[in-house]
């Protein structure tokens, strides 16, 4: 923890590495709708489990099914020409409600990309056990296989948008079991995705599995340390006062050295990361996410052309 606290402050343009914010915190002006920019359209669906050949349910010390719906928000900006293949930010938990006010300034600034984004809604529940739990802690390429196949030809059928299928082109972003499955889609299928943002990232043993008894915990105990470099970018934020923070490590639930192994084995694997220790801050706490998710979209979304016309060259 000590380590952690002496870490340099954290600001805009920061190459990669470990950093710290707080423990006094301003919401970034990002967050406040402006006027003087073009905003973007918001469109709502919702999903029934009946429907879906990957999650159809599943309940908690009964046997069968229970259905659920899940809600899905598309957000796309004014910029976007009908037809042409977009950029596209898939969120676990439908993260987060001022997404797209954040994208409607930063597009106009031209600071992103004109990018679509699809916030989907958990299956509901938390934990082992629930739906949400089986979606974002399973440590394989299912969730995202299902937001391929169920998901995201939907929102191009019904809204009349192309998203791009190269991976440089798509993000992933989440909170909590939420940022585990943010980067489980990159790591099982990184010809959809590179890059991910992950506040509080579950990287400890909730879904264990026979062959991996340390659940997302292996990704910085074996995954990552023995596996080839993939072509990631990688944005992570845990709190001083996150989950677990005064247990011990070998409990596999300490959400801080769980977040600071991440951070090793990436650097030591030479990926493009940056890890944010947020001083006082608890598990996915807004006052974090508020000021500091401009600059992890700024971060994760660098080398890729801010404008169209660029990014057609």
């Amino acid at each position: 923890m000590a380590k952690l606290a002496d870490l340099p402050p954290y600001a805009t343009g920061l190459p990669d590495g470990d950093y710290s914010i707080g423990p006094d915190y301003t919401p970034a002006p990002e967050l406040t709708p402006r006027d003087d920019v073009p905003h973007g359209r918001v469109e709502k669906f919702t999903m029934d489990s009946t429907d879906s050949k990957f999650y159809s349910g599943i309940s908690r010390g009964t046997p069968g099914v229970v259905p659920y719906k899940r809600a899905v928000t598309v957000y796309i900006p004014s910029q976007y020409v009908p037809g042409t293949p977009a950029p596209v930010i898939v969120t676990a938990d439908a993260y987060r409600p001022q997404l797209p006010t954040i994208l409607d300034n930063m597009i106009a600034a031209h600071r992103l990309p004109v990018v679509i984004a699809v916030l989907i809604a958990n299956g509901g529940g938390d934990g082992p056990g629930s739906e949400r739990g089986l979606e974002y802690d399973t440590v394989s390429g299912k969730y995202t296989e299902f937001v391929e196949a169920e998901v995201l030809p939907r929102v191009e059928k019904d809204y009349n948008v192309v998203l791009s299928k190269d991976p440089e082109a798509r993000m992933t972003l989440g909170g909590s079991s939420g940022g585990a499955v943010a980067f489980t889609m990159l790591w099982f299928h990184p010809e959809l995705y590179h890059r991910s943002i992950i506040y509080s990232g579950t990287f400890v043993n909730q879904q264990a599995g026979p062959d991996l008894p340390h659940g997302a915990w292996e990704y910085h105990e074996n995954l990552i340390p023995k596996s080839p470099v993939k072509p990631f970018r990688v944005w992570m934020e845990v709190g001083q006062n996150d989950n677990g923070a005064t247990s011990a490590g070998n409990g596999f639930h300490n959400w801080v050295i769980a977040n600071q192994n991440m951070a090793e084995v990436m650097k030591a694997k030479g990926y493009h990361y940056q890890l944010v220790y947020a001083k006082g801050a608890g598990h996915t706490d807004a006052k974090a996410i508020n000021q500091t998710l401009p600059q992890a979209l700024e971060y994760v979304w660098r080398g890729y052309p801010t404008t169209p016309a660029a990014a057609a060259k």
